[in-house]
């Protein structure tokens, strides 16, 4: 319940499958954990169908139901509303949801094409200027060991930063006969890997070191170019007997590599094929004074290298970022207790209510956005043109 000396901010947000499932979890949870100057209130869910959403918000916590997004904009009750739905819709909803008023929570990749993310861009400024706000849910910034390093690159203990090497590596998909569900079709997902978790290592890379891409090489490739259509495979993942098939027409894995706009030397890779890595972005920076390296499957750890330490006593050292000292951290539990996955959207929701209350633009932005739209667009434009070096407008 929300506490009666608190304004409340409602939320309206669209789709509750995987995204609205633990954006959900952060709106239940971020009041409870975090003093913040108002207390959002989960207004309303939106899904196609009645039944089914219905069943969602019984489940995640939501007071009401819509099944068109456009009667979501319009209810008195939301003040935000979040979108967790495929890519081909993020701009028109975003679009109309800042006209009509409302702060948007847009989840990532911003658009399926750099002219979308340019008009939700531009519809973002404007409704800056009229104090109605817009961020991108980029989730992985909002990890403690993630700002962290951030933190320690701003204070120079790098020094003059020289290699960015990013990965992103799962495995969900390298049976054949995993079925051809949206995240693998481009007129709703845009891209394959490269948009869904390459979006990311781009995000993260420019996050932690303040610097942009300026140009990049790529190869991008397709391993299995038939799956199981969805409807068909139901219940039957595996099952090699499923004969109606359709075309996969997104990238398995991206391969590229890229120099920051300071000079760094950068390596990205992107990939849903790697067997036995589940959830793996990794990422690591090495500078004049010293080196950082991160892995999502082991979260809470930071490692750090001082390269000014004599040889004697310098090497990576394993930092457990649990400490009250670090980001978010002093909110959760005693040093040593760690984190998980669904911490770091409510530390996008916090960061967000927090914004929207004090009147400033919220961090990432659509901008931000853009500018990863427009680094994914380059890696395709270059791997379709066998591998030329493209600039990043």
């Amino acid at each position: 319940m929300p506490r009666d000396d608190k304004p409340t901010l409602g939320i309206g947000m669209v789709g509750y499958a995987f995204m609205g499932r633990v954006h959900s979890q952060a709106w239940r949870s971020v009041s409870a954990f975090f003093d913040l100057p108002v207390t959002p209130t989960m207004a309303a869910l939106c899904g196609r169908s009645k039944e089914r959403t219905t069943a969602a918000a019984a489940d995640l916590g939501w007071a009401a139901v819509e099944t068109d997004w456009r009667d979501l904009i319009r209810r008195d009750d939301v003040d935000i509303v979040d979108i967790c739905t495929p890519g081909d819709s993020h701009a028109e909803i975003a679009i109309a949801a800042l006209a009509a008023g409302k702060h948007v929570l847009c989840e990532k990749p911003l658009a399926n094409t750099v002219a979308e993310a340019e008009a939700m861009s531009e519809a973002a400024r404007a409704a800056a200027a009229k104090g109605v706000y817009a961020m991108v849910a980029f989730n992985y910034r909002r990890v403690p060991a993630v700002a962290l390093a951030r933190r320690w690159v701003e204070e120079g203990r790098l020094g003059e930063l020289r290699h960015v090497r990013a990965q992103y590596l799962q495995d969900w998909i390298v049976d054949p006969e995993f079925p051809l569900v949206w995240r693998l079709q481009r007129d709703q997902a845009g891209s394959g890997a490269l948009g869904d978790i390459g979006a990311h290592i781009i995000d993260t890379a420019e996050f932690i070191t303040g610097d942009v891409i300026a140009g990049v090489s790529a190869l991008t490739e397709t391993f299995v170019k038939e799956r199981p259509l969805a409807e068909a495979s139901a219940g039957l993942v595996g099952d090699s007997r499923t004969s109606e098939r359709g075309t996969v027409d997104v990238d398995d894995a991206a391969l590229f590599i890229g120099r920051m706009r300071g000079g760094a030397l950068a390596s990205f890779e992107a990939t849903r094929f790697a067997a036995g890595r589940k959830n793996s972005l990794r990422i690591e920076i090495n500078g004049s004074k010293g080196s950082l390296a991160f892995d999502f499957e082991a979260m809470n750890e930071l490692w750090f290298h001082d390269h000014t330490l004599s040889g004697a006593e310098a090497g990576f050292r394993r930092i457990l970022v649990t400490e009250p000292e670090h980001p978010y951290a002093a909110a959760w539990w005693p040093p040593g207790h760690g984190l998980g996955y669904e911490h770091t959207f409510t530390h996008e929701a916090k960061d967000f209510i927090e914004a929207v209350a004090a009147g400033v633009a919220p961090s990432p932005s659509f901008e931000d956005g853009l500018r990863v739209q427009r680094v994914l667009a380059a890696v395709e434009t270059s791997a379709a043109d066998e591998s030329r070096w493209t600039v990043v407008s």
